[in-house]
Formats: structure tokens, sequence, C-alpha cells
């Protein structure tokens, strides 16, 4: 068969909608123009909010050398910040879907455009739109398994997704030089009254078919229909980040449902006592106590009930985790951290510490704050919730809650706590 032919993709006669054309790939461009650099700021600032040049327990991604070059201390003000973020990162991300796909499906003539290669310029642009497509789709994907809690990819995936989108947004940011002043360009220049229709003459971004079948529904109407999908993904995720009431709403998402139990408990779960493997036999009053270390090796070993002696203090903090979930301010009452540490000779400004957990498999059993979140006086080593002991899946007998921090670095189950330079 011919190139030509159009039974083949290679041919332009072979895509006949109507829909494809300049117009309508440039509106959906710029719309992942603007999402997808939001979705890389809000990603980088997530992976900022684990504080990895703190400890290597904290760097998922050890090798990333000047990739971290825009890290910086992670803050604790406001104590919901962490929550906005990533909330805005995963709620964006599964919403800019619907665009994603109805872009790649507009300009899916071009993939098979022959001859592959006309010039060493125009090989070198086929070779970043596959590391744009391919980043995208990789990117888009992971992301949304780790949402829903499904590791079925090889590997970690701070990482993956980590290398990914720095792959991703170099790509994206080459293509969108070269093509968003022809975008705006489209973009002002259709003719007013057309239904969104290409105007008459040939398609300067090789998109429209020769041949179009006849439409069903104009341009704007396929606009539309993407932008209904995507308020439709939007309205069945963001409540998982609202809480209250819309969390019902959250239907995608799988901590969106109703808060797991009722009373004092009752709000979200990261990861219980039995998926860390800690049972009641390793959490009794006999049995479990609190190791502080601090200057000079000086240790104490303290039991619940010699915590609940010490001076306890309260804070309203949310709980927020990577997969864009969030609860509602708790009531936390407990030891704070910076009193923990003051036990051990750390008077004054306290310095970081590092947190082992009883937790015996998975990520995070271990994780370091950073001496500003030590001597936030909200930071607390949690006995309890709401007005009730803490629940075995909420941290039983002890755990730690810090403002502004990712929820894995809320240390639940805690044994260890050393106080010093990391």
């Amino acid at each position: 068969m011919r190139d030509d032919d159009p039974r083949l993709p290679t041919s332009p006669g072979f895509w006949r909608s109507p829909l494809r054309g300049t117009w309508f790939t440039s509106v959906l461009g710029l719309v992942l123009l603007v999402g997808v650099t939001v979705l890389f700021v809000t990603g980088l600032l997530s992976y900022a909010a684990y504080n990895p040049d703190l400890a290597p327990v904290n760097d998922q991604t050890p090798d990333k050398g000047l990739l971290g070059f825009y890290l910086f201390s992670w803050p604790t003000d406001p104590s919901w910040l962490y929550r906005l973020t990533q909330g805005l990162h995963v709620t964006l991300g599964i919403t800019l879907i619907p665009v994603l796909l109805a872009k790649l499906w507009s300009v899916v003539p071009k993939l098979f455009a022959l001859p592959p290669a006309r010039s060493l310029a125009h090989a070198l642009e086929r070779i970043s739109l596959l590391l744009l497509v391919g980043g995208g789709l990789f990117e888009f994907t992971t992301g949304v398994l780790n949402i829903q809690l499904d590791y079925v990819f090889p590997g970690s995936f701070y990482p993956l997704h980590f290398y990914g989108a720095w792959v991703f947004f170099a790509a994206f940011l080459a293509h969108a030089a070269l093509k968003t002043p022809k975008a705006l360009r489209a973009v002002r220049e259709r003719r007013r009254g057309d239904g969104g229709q290409a105007s008459p003459g040939p398609d300067a971004g090789g998109t429209a078919s020769p041949r179009p079948d006849a439409p069903t529904v104009d341009r704007r109407g396929a606009l539309w229909f993407v932008g209904g999908a995507s308020l439709l993904l939007f309205l069945t995720t963001a409540g998982q980040s609202v809480g209250g009431a819309l969390r019902r709403t959250a239907l995608l998402a799988p901590h969106g449902w109703a808060d797991p139990g009722g009373g004092p408990n009752g709000f979200q779960i990261n990861k219980t006592a039995a998926y860390a493997g800690v049972g009641t036999e390793q959490t009794t009053a006999e049995t479990w106590r609190l190791v502080v270390t601090g200057r000079g090796g000086r240790t104490v070993r303290l039991t619940r009930a010699d915590l609940l002696r010490l001076p306890q203090h309260s804070a309203a903090l949310p709980i927020a985790c990577v997969e864009g979930w969030s609860t509602a301010d708790q009531w936390w009452r407990g030891v704070r951290l910076r009193d923990l540490a003051a036990l051990v000779g750390h008077d004054g400004d306290p310095p970081d510490v590092l947190v082992e957990s009883l937790q015996l498999h998975g990520a995070f059993r271990r994780a370091a704050l950073r001496a500003d979140q030590v001597a936030d006086p909200r930071s607390l080593l949690a006995l309890r919730v709401n007005g009730e002991d803490l629940s075995p899946d909420h941290g039983y007998p002890a755990r730690v809650i810090v403002p502004a921090a990712p929820g894995v670095l809320n240390t639940k189950w805690v044994a260890r706590m050393t106080f010093g330079d990391l």
C-alpha cells in the first residue's frame, strides 16, 4: 500500500474527524500550559516538604544532585500549607486528565506523519515529542496509581515520579517555547461566529483532516465536553482535600468516603496498625517505653504514665498526605517535642530529631524533623486526640504531630527519639 493510501494511519485521509484543527489543539495546549506548570511547582513543593536534605531517611531520591537546587527548609506556618499545596497538586492532576487525553487525540495524526524526519531539526523535535508524550503519560499514570495506593509499577514511587517530572517538564518547556506563540495567534485570529470551526484554508498545525466526515458537534461543543469531564473528575476528587460533608463526594479517592468508625478517633488513617505490624503486645503499659536520647548520649526511658505526668499541651492540626487526602483539624494533646528535647539536655533552642517507630515494614519507619519543627509549640508527641486516647490505628501509645508536615513525617507508634545533629 502507498503512504497516501487512506486505509493507512500514515495518510492524512485516514483521520476523518472534523474536530481536529489548529484552534482546537491550541485551546487545549494553553490550558495545559497553565495547568502543568502549576502541577510541576506544587510537585516540587511536595518534595521540599519532606526536608530531603535533612537526613537520608527522609530522602527517597538520594542521587538527585543538581535537581535539588531549589530545596529550602519547609516551614510550619501556616499549619495547613501542605494540605493546600498537595491537595491542589493531586486534584488538579486528576482534573487535567481529560484535557491531556483530548490534546493527545487532537495531534495523533502527526505521530504517524511520514517521513519521520525531514531534517536534523525536525528529528530532534520528534524526539522531544516522544519525551513529552511519554513523560506526560508516565507522570499522570504513576500519580493516579499512587493516589489509589496501587503500586503495580517497578521501583519506588518517589524517585520514579521525581525524575520523570524533570524529564517531562524539560520537554514540556521546550515544546511550549516553540508552540505557545502559534497557539496564542491561532486563538486570537479565529473567525468570530464560526462555531469553533477552523478558518478556510490549509491547517497550519497539520492536524485537520483534508477529507473530514460530516460534523455531529462543533469544536466548541467538543471543548465543553472535555471541560465537563474535567469538572466531573474535580467534583468526585476535591472533597478528599476539602473535608467535611464534601468528603462523601470524593468517589475516586481511596480516603474520600465517610470517616472510618465513629467517635473522637473517627477520621482518616494513612496506615493501620495491622499493616505496620504493630500488635497490642508491643504497646501495653508493661512493654512499651519511649527512649529519648540527647546531648552527650543522655537517655531517659519513659512510660506512657510518665509522659502523661509531664506538662500537657493541645494543638488543632490537620493530617495531610501525599495522596492528596487530608483531615479537618483534630484536637491533639500531649507533650511538646521541645520539652522532650529539654529532658535530655537541649535547653533553649532544640535541635533536629530522628523519630523511630515500632512499625516493622513499609516506608518511613523512621523520619527526621528539623529544629524549627521541633521548636514549634504546636509540635507534639500526642497521647490523645479529640479528648480520647489515641486508637491503635492512629498511633497508640504515642505519635508525632507537626504543623504543615506531610502525613508520613507524623510518625505513629513512636518508640525512640534522638535529638541532635543528624
